[in-house]
């Protein structure tokens, strides 16, 4: 009887030793060391690379420097306005003789077209009898003023005399400049014969190429029609639209770079940036003019235009000391233990520098060439160490 209650007592003490056991049993193992590197997983080792790798480093400072901010957008290449002369007659007439045809290179004052008008012999029949009677006034005014001087002829004669002077002048001189005007020379009237007909001869107002014909011979032409269009292409303008963010940070003077499809970039100065947005698209409307002697940018192509950006100094290393390791962006910096990869926080790039935000301090020696060398070394010591 003693011997069973002694079992009885046992079998619940195992039971509670069995327990015991299975909760310790149940708690989680602890924390394997992550496989990652020790830059991922937060520890900063010092790596020690060979004397062979040791030579090819080269490190520089972390300083202040204006990293060029670069803004591109589409542009396109228009017409410089100043370049443009369109032709257009200021009678009506017929034209009797075409000079030039659409290509042809021109001159400025190079005779272009020749029309023939009824209108022109009737201004310059009016012009000749202006002037004839114009030279028998003034001629008849001298007189008489003279004679007055002698006393030999009344107040009323000179007074007469000279206001048909003033009349006659007034009215010649109307004509002339409606000649003038319509580009006829009245020096070359004064010395004609005015035997045979004269001609509305149209010259070139500036040099450059015909672009536009709308006459042949024989046609009808009326006052304002358009003949010719002349254009000169050795200067165009580019214009782009830039975001008015990005409009700000530049100015009148500043110089762009365009560069058209399969061509050379040109670099032009910045001529114009539109005081008003763009209603529609929010943006600022900006213009380069650009020296186009050899005739690489045609009117109404599309190029890619560049304009570059300093602002402040910021701490910036040059973009080739950057890696990137599981993920990680960083640096390597020199220690006195040795090199160590540290994350970093990147800011604009340009010109082959980055700007720092976080990581690293000004004056921390960066390892700018041979970063893969040391990048090799960090993972060949990491899968020899086994984490």
């Amino acid at each position: 009887m003693t011997r069973r209650l002694t079992a009885i007592g046992i079998v619940p003490a195992l039971l509670w030793l069995l327990s015991a056991c299975n909760d310790q049993g149940a708690q989680p193992p602890q924390a394997a060391t992550s496989g990652g590197t020790p830059a991922a997983t937060g520890k900063k080792s010092a790596i020690h690379p060979p004397p062979a790798v040791q030579a090819r480093l080269r490190t520089e400072p972390a300083a202040l420097r204006a990293v060029p901010e670069q803004v591109t957008a589409p542009g396109e290449v228009a017409l410089d306005l100043k370049q443009v002369a369109k032709i257009t007659s200021r009678i009506g007439g017929q034209v009797e003789q075409i000079h030039v045809q659409l290509g042809d290179r021109v001159k400025k004052g190079q005779p272009l077209i020749a029309i023939g008008s009824l209108q022109l012999d009737q201004l310059i029949e009016e012009y000749l009898v202006g002037k004839a009677q114009a030279d028998v006034a003034e001629n008849s005014f001298r007189r008489t003023k003279k004679l007055r001087a002698d006393d030999i002829v009344t107040e009323r004669k000179l007074i007469e005399d000279k206001g048909l002077y003033l009349e006659t002048q007034a009215r010649f001189q109307h004509i002339r400049e409606k000649l003038t005007n319509m580009g006829v020379s009245t020096a070359e009237l004064d010395r004609g014969q005015h035997e045979e007909r004269h001609l509305y001869t149209l010259t070139a107002p500036i040099a450059g190429t015909v672009v536009t014909q709308n006459a042949v011979r024989g046609q009808g032409v009326a006052p304002g029609d358009e003949l010719f269009e002349v254009v000169d292409t050795g200067r165009v303008w580019v214009f782009a639209n830039l975001p008015i963010e990005q409009a700000r940070k530049f100015k009148e003077g500043d110089s762009g770079t365009i560069t058209p499809k399969g061509g050379d970039a040109v670099v032009a100065p910045l001529t114009y940036l539109a005081p008003v947005a763009d209603e529609t698209t929010r943006t600022i409307r900006v213009r380069f003019e650009v020296a186009n002697l050899k005739g690489e940018l045609k009117p109404r192509e599309y190029v890619e235009v560049a304009l570059v950006w300093s602002g402040p100094p910021v701490l910036s290393v040059p973009i080739t000391a950057m890696t990137t390791i599981e993920n990680t962006h960083g640096l390597f910096i020199e220690t006195g233990e040795g090199y160590m990869f540290v994350p970093i926080e990147t800011g604009r790039e340009g010109g082959g520098w980055i700007e720092i935000r976080r990581g690293v301090q000004e004056g921390d020696r960066i390892v700018t060439n041979g970063v893969f060398d040391l990048k090799n070394v960090l993972l060949k010591e990491h899968i020899g160490s086994g984490e």
